[in-house]
């Protein structure tokens, strides 16, 4: 199971660091992006930042329309950046592949725009509206939190925190104890 890598859980240090920014998009960085979209689904997830991968660039892979099995359209961005967030807010259940079975109603804009590279290197602008799309809001958001080294959890009280991290830690040594 090379094609895909392996994701970081909670409290691995990498998933507080910032991500560096990318200087050239190159066939590495595609082979790079195309690794995390398999990952991602691989592990059933909607959105992956390369910091939870243990890649410390500024790179993350969506797909808010995939359907089961059924994949849907694929969103690459490097070097996204939040240019722009509305002052109305949304709230939205989210989770994450490197906190799993863990959820929190995250409040955060409600809607944003976002200019980003994308796979090839051309430039893209993606404004984004929770009343359309709440889902795409928020992973975008959730996505680049990562690569600011900003978690989910990070947004809750440090007692909810703690124990999200606590189970997550002894899930991982009832996953280690099973191989």
């Amino acid at each position: 199971m090379n094609d895909v890598y392996e994701v970081v859980k909670v409290p691995a240090p990498v998933l507080k660091q910032q991500a560096d920014i990318i200087g050239t998009v190159d066939g590495a960085i595609e082979k790079q992006l195309s690794k995390m979209l398999e990952t991602m689904y691989a592990s059933k997830g909607v959105g992956l930042a390369a910091n939870q991968v243990g890649i410390l660039n500024r790179a993350l892979v969506m797909d808010v329309t995939q359907q089961g099995e059924e994949r849907g359209q694929a969103i690459y961005m490097i070097n996204p950046e939040i240019i722009w967030e509305s002052e109305e807010r949304s709230t939205y259940q989210e989770g994450c592949l490197s906190i799993p079975q863990q959820y929190a109603d995250i409040e955060r804009p409600a809607s944003v725009r976002v200019k980003y590279l994308d796979e090839k290197g051309a430039a893209h602008e993606l404004l984004t509206n929770a009343e359309e799309n709440l889902l795409l809001n928020h992973c975008v958001q959730h996505e680049i939190d990562h690569l600011n080294g900003r978690l989910f959890i990070d947004y809750l009280s440090s007692i909810r925190r703690n124990m999200m991290v606590k189970k997550v830690q002894k899930l991982v040594k009832q996953d280690q104890h099973v191989l």
